[in-house]
Parts: structure tokens; C-alpha cells; sequence
């Protein structure tokens, strides 16, 4: 198994920096999730790591050796790409060993390596096929054979489920995670979408605009946000973020009044001093709604998502141009769009951010 270290990394195209200054310690053996919003740097972080992009300014460390002028193959990394890069002209079994035929391995070898990885991940039966006869998610299996058979150091994945179905993914998602097991090996995972991040990591990189937002695990993130960002971005639905103000400081905490949602105010517990009238933003999570909280709600449902087990209540605050406001309802199928909404929240379970640096509160 083999860590990775970056050090001052900065990445630009002419005058535009993609990335600046980035450190970050990558342990051996973890499934690492670079996620982010589209453009915020991660697959061209990614393909700094394999070799494929030229690094502006700084170090990548591989093991322990810098790696900056390392050809992707001398790195001993394998990458799996969107796009599956498959040849079309090749079978499934061919596909697989080109990389060992290029590194020059006997017949013999390649063709029980071949073996061995097909069996893996169940393709077998595949192995006289060409990319052309295969579904999505049989193409990417093969794309991730070609990867193992190499035995490489660190794998490497650049959004690889994209071009799957809803139904694809999920069990793409669950084979990965368990290849990782199989395999256990260091693997760096790029994607944009969240859930895919808090299923398959064992540690998340959020990142946005070249920087790194918060490191940590899917829990860790999801529970102890250290941002506005981080708070919006990691969540199915996302968290609800409340502007108001501080009205008094009370013991352990303050007390916050709610712009555009009509409750009692709000105790929260902090360690910060903050003075009346500071205005703060406050963090709820949609499970934090129940009657059981000490909060009391009152809201009518503008939409609502049933989705059999679980359902949710989505409601505009304000003037129609106040936060949006979404209510995990349980199980309750009662309530309909147009229907009210009586609840209340644990305040013990509210965050509070500064609206101007958009930073966690503690």
C-alpha cells in the first residue's frame, strides 16, 4: 500500500489558476472522494497525481518519492476514466492484458493474470466480446480490469459511473466498495455527486474554487461541518441554513432570532462570545424536525416527496425570496403541498455560521 502527499501545489492555464496552493496528506490503504461542484479543481488534481497534467508549482509525493517528473507508468498508478477508454477493435480479454503486453509480459502470464482479474469481477463469460457488445456497466467493469491487472501501487478514479443509470450506479458503487476490501489498496475517487462521496469513502476531500474546503469522514463532515459550503454541499437533502441574529447571550451560548421563520428564539450552544445584534446563519438539518423537539414550527408545505419509506416537506420562507426550508417528515403520508406543517426542531441539534466569512461558529 502507498500513501500520497501533495505539497504547495499550484496548477495554471496562462494568467487562470485552477489550483493554488493546495496541501494534502492522502493515508495508504483508504478510499479517498475528491468531490466538489464542476470546475472546483478535482479531476485536474486527480490527473496531476497519475501524470497526466504538468504541476505549475510544488510536489506530489508517492510513497515517499517525488513523483513530479514520473511518467504515469514509472508511478505505479492505474486510472479508470469516464469514458471507459476502451478499444473497440480489441475483445474484452485483449482489452484487459494490453497493458501487461505493453510492459512486455509473457503470453503465458498475461493470459492467467487476464484469468484471475476476469474472475474478480465476474466478467468470464465476456472475455471473447468486443466493447461494442457490452452494456455500460459490463464496459466499465472491463475498464476497471485493465486497471487491476497491473497490480499497481494506487488506483485512480475519474468520475467513472457517470455515464451509468440510476440503477447501475448503485450497484457499481456497491462493487468498488467492495473491490477496495478485496484489494485493499489506496484509491483516490473523483466525483460530484455526494451521496456517491459519503457511500463509497473512507475519507472525503471537499473541495471548491482550487482550494480544500474540510477533510475528514463522511460522518465527520456531515455532523461537524467547518463551513457554510461544507454544510450545503455534504447531504441528501441539503442542510437548511436560516439567517437571523444574536438577541442575547445566555449561559453556554446565545439566544438567535429567526429572520423568515416564525418560532421562539433559539438556544445555542457555543463556546464564541457574540454580541447582541450580530447577524449569524443557522444550520438545521432536515432530520432535526420532529414534534419531539423543543422548538416549535408552523409552516404550510409549498411541495412534498414521498418516496414510500420516508418523506420530505419543502416550504418557501419569507417573501417568496427567503430561504428554502425542507422538513424530514418520516414516514407521515398525511400531509400534502398546500398542507400545514406543525413540528419543532432540537436546538440542540442547530450549527450557527458568520454570513460574512461564511464560517462555522463553535
Amino acid at each position: 500500500m502507498t500513501g500520497i502527499e501533495l505539497r504547495g501545489i499550484d496548477k495554471t492555464y496562462g494568467s487562470a489558476k485552477v489550483i493554488e496552493g493546495l496541501d494534502l496528506h492522502l493515508d495508504e490503504g483508504l478510499l479517498t472522494v475528491f468531490v466538489g461542484p464542476s470546475g472546483c479543481g478535482k479531476s485536474t488534481l486527480l490527473r496531476m497525481i497519475a501524470g497526466l497534467e504538468s504541476i505549475s508549482r510544488g510536489e506530489v509525493r508517492i510513497g515517499g518519492r517525488r513523483v513530479n517528473e514520473a511518467s504515469p507508468t514509472e508511478r505505479g498508478v492505474a486510472m479508470v476514466f469516464q469514458n471507459y477508454a476502451l478499444y473497440p477493435h480489441l475483445t474484452v480479454r485483449d482489452n484487459i492484458g494490453f497493458p501487461l503486453r505493453m510492459a512486455g509480459m509473457k503470453r503465458e502470464e498475461i493470459a492467467a493474470k487476464v484469468a484471475r482479474t476476469a474472475a474478480r469481477l465476474r466478467i468470464e463469460a465476456l472475455l471473447a466480446r468486443k466493447p461494442a457488445a457490452l452494456s455500460g456497466g459490463q464496459r466499465q467493469r472491463v475498464a476497471i480490469g485493465r486497471a487491476i491487472v497491473r497490480d499497481p501501487n494506487v488506483f485512480l478514479f475519474d468520475e467513472p459511473l457517470s455515464n451509468l443509470d440510476a440503477e447501475l450506479r448503485v450497484q457499481m458503487r456497491l462493487e468498488i466498495a467492495s473491490l477496495h476490501k478485496t484489494l485493499d489498496a489506496t484509491m483516490i475517487y473523483v466525483t460530484h455527486d455526494q451521496v456517491e462521496a459519503m457511500t463509497l469513502a473512507d475519507r472525503i476531500v471537499v473541495m471548491r474554487a482550487g482550494r480544500v474546503e474540510q477533510t475528514g469522514t463522511p460522518m465527520d463532515l456531515y455532523d461537524d461541518p467547518d463551513n457554510m459550503f461544507v454544510a450545503g454541499f455534504i447531504g441528501s437533502p441539503r442542510m437548511n441554513l436560516l439567517h437571523g441574529r444574536v438577541d442575547a447571550r445566555v449561559e453556554g451560548g446565545v439566544r438567535v432570532v429567526l429572520r423568515d421563520l416564525e418560532t421562539p428564539p433559539v438556544a445555542v450552544r457555543i463556546d464564541a462570545r457574540l454580541e447582541p445584534g450580530k447577524p449569524v446563519v443557522l444550520g438545521l438539518r432536515p432530520e432535526a424536525f420532529s414534534p419531539a423537539g423543543d422548538v416549535s414550527v408552523r409552516v404550510v408545505a409549498d411541495a412534498v416527496e414521498n418516496l414510500g419509506g420516508s418523506a420530505f416537506a419543502y416550504v418557501r420562507l419569507g417573501e417568496g425570496d427567503g430561504e428554502p426550508l425542507t422538513l424530514d417528515l418520516g414516514s407521515d403520508r398525511t400531509i400534502r403541498a398546500g398542507s400545514p406543517v406543525v413540528t419543532a426542531f432540537a436546538s440542540d441539534k442547530a450549527l450557527l455560521f458568520d454570513p460574512e466569512t461564511e464560517r462555522r461558529i463553535r
